[in-house]
Parts: C-alpha cells; structure tokens; sequence
C-alpha cells in the first residue's frame, strides 16, 4: 500500500507526533509532549494518521461494499463517545484506501488514554442515506505512538462479535520543516526525471515562523479578524510516487459586523451634514424654502432607517456570520451572506508550504428590497433617463430667455469642488497656525518651510474659487434670498428680473431681460466675489513680505533701525500699491468697512505694539523679546487670512451645497432610494475586500515583489460569481456588479497598531461615498517588515474585476429562452480592466515580482485564451472561470467565489480549483482526481458551511451526543438534507416521550 509504506532513507528527529525510541515503550513524559502540539506551527496536527481497510465483507456477497469510516473518541473520565470525524465514501471496493487523514488537533484535547473508534459503514444508496455499520475496532492512542512502525492492523468485528474485515491504521511522521527543506543552492535541477523550476527566494526563509505568525488560529492579526476555524488533512498521492500532505481550513470573520456597523455610521455623518448643510444656507424666499424643507424631510427619513439599522447591528448577538436563510432579513441587510475564507495549505516532498486563500461569499445584493424593480444597474439607468428628461424640460422651459442651466458635467464639478475646499481650508487654519508657532519659536527654517506649503495650499483654495462655475451659483443663491425679490417687486417695464418657476415641484431661477447677467449687479456685483479671493491672494503677499523683512533682520542683525524704517515705508508702498490694483480689504469682523479708502484692516499692517519701529532700540534686544516681536508681527495677518478664508469658502460652499439642492430636488426620492439600496451592496462587498486584503497582506508581508506590486499599481481583486442570468439572480448579478466597481472608490492605508489585543487590530474606515480609505493596523513587528512607501502612509488602490457564468439550470433557460447580454457585458469589462491592470504592470515592474508557477502558459497567452473565451458564445463557458482565477494567481490578486448563498455551487467551483491547483501546480496524480474531489466536497470544510446554515450550531465533531444518536450522524453527513428530517423526528419522538411521562 503506497500511502501507509515506510519512507526509505535516514529519518529526521519528528518535534511532535511520533517519537522514535531505543526501546518500543516511550515514557509518559514524550507521549505527553508529543500530544501538545507542534510551537512552530500551530495549525498543524498533534496526531494524523490513514485509514485503510482489506477484506471487507458484506452479507451480499455478489456486492462489494461503498464504505467509509466514522472516527470517534472518548477520555476518560468522559463515559459517551464523541463525533470526531470521517473518511470519503469509496465505492465498489473491498480493499479501500482512504485519501482523507484523521487529524487530531491542539483543541481537540487529547491524551495517551484517549481512546479511538473506527467504525466502518456500508452505503446502500447514496442518494437516500441508506447505510448500516459493517464493522468497528478501538485503540488507545497510547498504542499508536509506542509502535515502533507507527501501525496498528485491527480486525474489524460486527455487532454479532463476527470478523467482517480488518483496517489498517498508520500514523504520519511529520518533519521539521527546517531539516527537511534543502538549501535554494542545492536544489537539484530535476528529480525522478521531472524538471524542477527555480524557487522563489522566499520560500528560503524560516518557514516555521512564517507559518507560526500566518496561522489562522495563533497570528495575532489574524485571530483578531477570523474565527471558528475547520481543519481537514488529505494525503494525495503524486505522478513521482510521492505524497502531498494538504491542510485544508475554513473560518468566519467577525468584520461580517464590525465593517457594517462603522460603515452605517460614516453614512449617517454624511447624510446629517447634508441636512446641516442645508440649513446653513440661511433664509430663502417662500418657494425655495418649501423645497428646502423637502428635501430635508426626504433625508430626515432616510437618517432614521439608518439610525434603526445601527442600532440592531450594535444589538446583534448572535453568530459573526449571516446564515443563508436570513438574506432577506432587514435587520442584517448590511451584513454579507456567509462570508468566510477558504484556505488549502499544501506541502510538497521537498517540505515547501504553499498557501492559497480564497473568500467565499454570498452574492451581495439587496435581498430585503426585492428584485422586482430589476438590480442597481437598470435603476441607475432609469433614474440617469429621469435626470435627463428633468434637464431637457428645464432647458426647454428657459428657451425663451437667458438663464442659468446646470450641466451634470456641472454637477460631478460641483462635488468636487465643495470636497476641494473642505480640505483646503482645513489644510489652510493648520499651516496657519504652524507658522505660527515657528514665529513664536523663531525658527527661521521652520519659517520659510511652513510659509512655502501654507502659500502652496492657499493659492490652490484660490484656483479652486476662482471658477465661472462658482460665480454663476453665487449669483442663484443671491438671487433666492428674500431681500432680492423685494427689491424685484415692482420692476419697470424694460428692467430686467428673476422669475421663480414652481413647475411639478421644480424650481427653476431665471434672469430675464436684455441682459441677464447685468440683471444681478444691484445687489450682488461679480466684482465682489473677485475682491472676496482676491483678499486672500492678498492676505497672503503681505504674509510672505513680512516673513522675508522678518528673515532679512535675522540675516543682517547689525542693522536694526534703518530696516525697520524702510519696512514701515515698504509697509506703506505695499499699501498704497494694493490701493491702485484694486485690492478690497474685508474684515470679517467688522461690517462697517465699505470701500478701500477706509481705514485698513489689521492685515494691512501690525498693531502699533508690534511695528517695526519698537525693535530700534539702542540696544540688541533679547531672544525673547525678538521671538515674541515676530509673533507679534505675524499674528495679525495670519488671522486675517484666516478670516478671509473662512469668508471665501463659506460662500464657496453654500453656493454649491444651493446648486445641488436645486439638481437634486426633481429626483430626490428616487435618488436616495437608489443609493440606500447601493449603500447595502457596497458594504457587503468592501467587508468581503477588506478580509481579502488583509489576509493577502499578511501572507504576502515578506514578499517584496508583491509589496512593490502593491503600492506602485494597486492589489487586484478578482471577483468570481456563479449567477445565472434568469429571475432574480439576474437582478442579483447586476446589484454585484456595482457593488464591485464601486470598489475602485477604496483605498488602503497601512499603520502601526496602537495596541497588541485584538480591537487594536481591526480595520478603521474614513470617508464618505465619494471614496472610503480603510486603515489596517499591523503588529510592530510586522509594521516594521513593510517597505518605506508603505510606512510612510501611501494610500493602496484596488482594481476589481467581475467575471461570471451561469452554471445551474437556471442558465440553461437563460440560454434558450432569456438573455446573457448582462454576463457578456460584464465579462468584457472586466476583461479590458484586467488587460489594462497587467499593461501597467508590465510597464513599471519586473516579472521578478509576481509568483513562480508550474505552468507552462505564460501571462500572455493566458490573456488572449481569456479573451477568446469570453467573445465566444458559447453556453456556461466555464473555461473562463478557470482561466480567470489562474491569471489573477499570476498576478498576485485575492480571489472572491460567489453564489446566490455561497454554499452549493460555490463549493464545487472552490473545491474543483483546489484539486485543479494540486494537479497543475504539485502534481497530484491523474488517477486520483475525482476521487480527490469527491472527497473534499463529501467531507470537506465546505461542509460545515452547510451544516451551520441548516442548523446554525457549531460543526458536527464539537458536539457532546448522546451515544444513542451517534449512528445517525454519517448519515446525516453524506446527506445534509436529511438533517431537517431528522430533527424533525427526533423533536417528535421527545415530545412523545414527554407525553407519554
């Protein structure tokens, strides 16, 4: 038997599962230390071990029997048997050899007087679970690990004590990774006639750590972000006679509530700031009141179905994922659908760790709002088709006369514009007030730096404001103040005027007359705008000749009085000079300064306390009183562009917030219907990328192709989906699809945790809906393995692409009766981005950076294979999926699996790539693929997804049952639909006994 032989060759010292000693009794001391468990990898087994069976017997004796093996245990003093786990089904053989190991991890708490049941099962009908029990042996572990083979040959016996087989039972010796792994230098170029690829460098380094801080039970970032993890051992066997040993595990996140419940937050900051930004807009004339108020009340609704979801996602108490059958609950809509990630470690002969991660999750979609209206895309498209009927019949109804019509290019500017200067005047006040705190310090070069990025930033404000765009809306908003009607109230026959128009709850304001622009300089000149930036263009020139007289004096301390004299004449000049070009000085403070021949403001120049006169004194004055005379000398003027500022752009912002009240105020019901809808989508989708992130960011930590990848041209995000295009899921598929692009708005920002628990480790999300950065905080130690770029605060993009093909019996309907234009839509985006994605790559990197592989298909040519397949009609073209995954591999990408709920279909799609990667990349041997993939979809990880789906419990081996119900338990694995049947029964069978005492 090729899986259970002895291995030839000098033996390594095993750190934990079998002991190789002088005598064939091992102490109790070795046998406890091999059962605690391997430090250097904690998701390794404390015992894995291989069932094989011989001579099976069945009462037919025309059939041989479709067996598997149920593993159970108990300690003592533990009196009942415990579900372990249990082998794959191989059918028609009496001489099975299992592929799935039974493994024994660290939780699962065994010792040397635990004992292990085997019991072998004979199914009858696989489809009805028709099964009954051939035979069981037991044995201590003590007796495995004193073997000096490590195998135990049993004799399987019936329940009538009769001899039905005997199974074989040998336990795995696992090396240190360390010893076994031969140097890079040392590699031989082929071994047993297969050529042997050069390995990337980093697979030299000490892979015990690496494992021990990528573990998804120990790491510290990790355990902070996945739980509940499912281990499951194969042994497979390879075309070079070897083996390959495969961990495969499966865990849920708790950022399945945490990303939900900052994300609803941000959108409640962001829609009450809208509100306050209404407000602010002070008083208007009746009509645009009503509509104000609107508009209000419109978000105001919008804010408490946002208020009522926080509060039931801060009340959830329950498991940290969503379970397919609540989709539809409104409480959790926010909440992705059985998020998780799906890992398969595989480790070759040479004792190389390869690691493939994989998230899983349901499609995101708005399955509480239902799909009757269709999905996002066609809504987005009907509410554009409305925005623009609205903007034609604005058009049409202003015909007649000059008027001022928003563009939507306007619209998008308009947004940009209010985004602009909320940052720069806060950048603004903070380098104000850092200039000034150096002149109090009297650092010359902290002077002249901080002076070059406030006079940077200020003028950036400047550009910004000084736009046709602003002017126009300025004069709107003017125009809608109730003085302005007043004053309109009884206008001659030729004189010009604003009409107000309250047209199906649209108001539209219109300048009519001869000349529509001039119609508004009685109360508003558009002069006046140009003085409010100009004063800050001129706040700041006098800012930056006080600080070069300031840094002159330091340059020249010798001269003291004569300086200050022609600084008080320049001062002057200055003065006069802005007079001649026009300069409108405006004190925010003070409303009685009407013209530039007032008297000038503090900006103008310095308080007599603070004039450059005081500094000629005889004397050199001290350190001191120079510092506070620079101070002193700066203040004023720094608080004067500050108030200009604040002027400038609180004008700025409210004619735009006016501009886009009036956009927004035809469609503003279907507009925040929409988005509250794309809102759900979005935060399922960005809490699925964030565990892709973070999980890619962490295995990849010492890979320094891979983080130069990262912070040059972006992480790739490859979305796969398995939705038909029939029913809802076609609305289903069109809600993902924006979710996905919608992606493109995130960034990533990597920081240094402030802390070393697990809270210190989650994500923090900033923005709003015009782009999100999330904040992943890493260990010191794992900070400090970053490269400088991404110390330093880079901000990481994602490119996502979305690639899909129906693969059910929906499709085939879709197919002949219905329409794929969606999938082929969607499918040829996300070609050209993923085309586009490794032209940049090619571009600014080298191939060095991206992973080694096996295949013999360079990038390219699996690029234009993509490419073909996807302009090929060709019906649940599946080709494409694979192809897609591989390239994404290649390229150094996170893979996401989606189904309607991520259970069924995604399994097989994850399932069928693992055992395809195994072939491919570790050459696995052909023979044994579908019985490799028959045995990870049977018993797999993938299971337990099912299993806590339809039952909401933990996985079957971590209950405590009743022997009596033990013999159920197989069954119900091979068939997880009868698991309603048999709670079913088994509620009806207690509520009997129960009536019956």
């Amino acid at each position: 038997m090729a899986g259970l032989r002895e291995r030839g060759g000098s033996r390594i010292q095993r750190p934990w599962s079998v002991y190789r000693a002088s005598t064939f009794e091992l102490s109790n001391e070795m046998i406890g230390l091999a059962l605690a468990g391997n430090s250097q990898d904690p998701d390794e087994p404390v015992l894995e071990f291989s069932v094989a069976c011989t001579d099976l017997l069945t009462p037919a004796l025309d059939r041989k029997p479709n067996s598997f093996v149920a593993v159970s245990c108990t300690t003592p003093p533990q009196a009942f048997w415990t579900k372990h786990a249990q082998t794959e089904v191989i059918e028609g053989t009496s001489n099975p050899i299992f592929l799935s190991s039974i493994a024994f991890f660290q939780d699962s708490n065994i010792n040397q007087q635990t004992q292990v049941k085997l019991a072998v099962y004979d199914v009858k009908d696989r489809s009805q679970g028709t099964m009954y029990m051939l035979g069981s042996a037991l044995f201590p572990v003590k007796e495995l690990l004193q073997e000096r083979s490590h195998r135990l040959d049993l004799e399987l016996r019936s329940a009538e004590n009769q001899r039905v087989g005997n199974v074989t039972i040998a336990a795995w010796q696992m090396e240190e990774r360390q010893d076994q792994r031969m140097s890079v230098g040392r590699l031989p170029d082929s071994i047993n006639g297969r050529t042997m690829l050069p390995v990337d460098e980093s697979l030299a380094e000490s892979m015990g750590v690496r494992i021990k801080y990528s573990s998804l039970c120990k790491d510290t970032l990790l355990r902070s972000v996945f739980g509940g993890t499912m281990s499951r051992m194969y042994r497979f066997p390879t075309t070079d006679g070897n083996h390959l040993r495969v961990l495969e595990q499966m865990a849920e996140s708790v950022l399945s509530l945490n990303i939900p419940r900052q994300f609803v937050k941000l959108l409640l900051e962001e829609d009450a700031s809208r509100v306050c930004e209404l407000e602010e807009l002070g008083e208007l004339s009746p009509c645009w009141e009503n509509l104000r108020r609107q508009i209000v009340s419109q978000y105001q609704t919008i804010i408490l179905a946002y208020q009522e979801t926080l509060t039931d996602l801060n009340d959830y108490r329950g498991p940290s994922f969503k379970a397919s059958n609540l989709k539809a609950e409104r409480k959790l809509e926010f909440m992705p659908t059985n998020l998780h990630v799906q890992r398969m470690r595989v480790q070759d002969e040479l004792g190389f760790e390869h690691t493939y991660d994989v998230i899983t999750i349901g499609a995101p979609a708005a399955h509480c709002q239902g799909f009757k209206n269709s999905g996002l895309r066609k809504l987005i498209q009907k509410f554009e088709e409305a925005k623009k009927h609205e903007y034609e019949e604005g058009c049409s109804a202003l015909s007649s006369s000059q008027s001022i019509v928003y563009i939507p290019q306007d619209i998008v500017r308009a947004k940009e514009i209010i985004a602009h200067i909320n940052t720069l005047k806060t950048q603004v006040s903070y380098y104000a007030e850092r200039l000034s705190r150096a002149a109090k310090d009297r650092s010359a070069s902290g002077l002249e730096r901080t002076l070059a990025i406030l006079a940077d930033k200020t003028r950036q404000l400047v550009t910004v404001c000084d736009c046709k765009l602003l002017a126009s809306a300025i004069q709107a908003l003017n125009a809608a103040r109730p003085e302005y009607i007043a004053s309109k109230a009884s206008p001659s026959a030729d004189s010009e005027q604003v009409v107000l128009r309250n047209d199906q709850d649209t108001l539209l304001a219109k300048w009519s007359g001869r000349n529509s622009r001039s119609s508004l300089h009685a109360d508003w000149h558009e002069e006046e705008w140009e003085k409010v930036w100009l004063n800050v263009d001129k706040s700041l020139e006098c800012i930056i000749q006080r600080v070069d007289k300031l840094l002159q004096k330091e340059r020249r301390p010798s001269v003291s009085s004569q300086d200050s004299s022609q600084m008080d004449l320049q001062g002057g000049a200055t003065k006069k000079d802005d007079e001649k070009g026009g300069a409108f000085w405006i004190n925010p403070g003070s409303q009685s300064q009407d013209s530039p021949s007032s008297q000038p403001p503090p900006s103008s120049s310095p308080p007599p306390s603070s004039s450059p006169p005081a500094l000629s004194s005889a004397h050199p004055p001290s350190p001191e009183k120079e510092s506070c005379e620079w101070s002193e000398a700066l203040y004023p003027l720094l608080t004067t562009l500050t108030e200009c500022v604040a002027m400038m752009s609180d004008t700025a912002k409210k004619s735009m917030v006016f501009l886009l009240m009036q956009d927004s105020a035809p469609t503003i019901a279907m507009d925040l219907s929409l988005q509250y809808r794309r809102d759900v989508v979005f935060c399922q989708t960005l809490t699925a990328l964030i565990c892709g992130f973070i999980i890619k960011l962490r295995n990849c930590l010492r890979d320094n192709g891979f983080l130069r990848q990262l912070y040059t041209i972006g992480l790739l995000a490859q979305f796969e989906s398995l939705l038909s295009t029939y029913g809802e899921e076609l609305a289903m598929l069109e809600d993902m699809s924006v979710g996905i692009m919608d992606l493109r708005n995130v960034t990533f920002k990597v920081t240094q945790a402030t802390g070393s628990s697990a809270p210190d480790m989650l994500p923090i999300i900033t923005g709003n809906r015009d782009g999100f950065n999330v904040r992943i905080p890493l260990p010191g130690t794992m900070f400090d393995a970053l490269p400088r770029e991404i110390q330093s605060g880079m901000l990481l993009r994602v490119q996502p692409v979305h690639f899909n093909v129906g693969i059910n019996e929906q499709q085939t309907l879709a197919e002949k009766f219905g329409d794929t234009s969606l999938q082929e839509i969607i499918n040829l985006e996300s070609l050209s981005r993923l085309n586009s994605y490794y032209e940049q790559f090619k571009e600014v990197l080298p191939e060095d950076c991206l992973p080694r592989s096996r295949s013999q298909t360079c990038l390219p040519e699996l690029l234009r294979f993509l490419g073909q397949n996807v302009h090929a009609r060709k019906n649940k073209n599946v080709d494409i999926l694979w192809q897609a995954a591989e390239i994404c591999r290649r390229l150094n990408g996170v893979r996401f699996t989606s189904c309607k709920s991520a259970k069924d279909r995604t399994a097989m799609s994850v399932t069928l790539e693992q055992c395809l990667i195994l072939q491919h990349e570790h050459g696995m041997a052909p023979q044994v693929f579908t019985q490799a993939l028959d045995c990870m979809r049977s018993i797999g990880t993938r299971e337990g997804v099912i299993q806590k789906n339809l039952s909401g419990l933990l996985p079957v081996r971590d209950f405590r049952l009743d022997p009596s119900l033990l013999y159920s338990l197989p069954l119900l694995a091979l068939s997880p639909n009868l698991l309603v049947v048999w709670i079913f029964l088994s509620v009806a069978y207690f509520l009997a006994k129960l009536r019956c005492s």
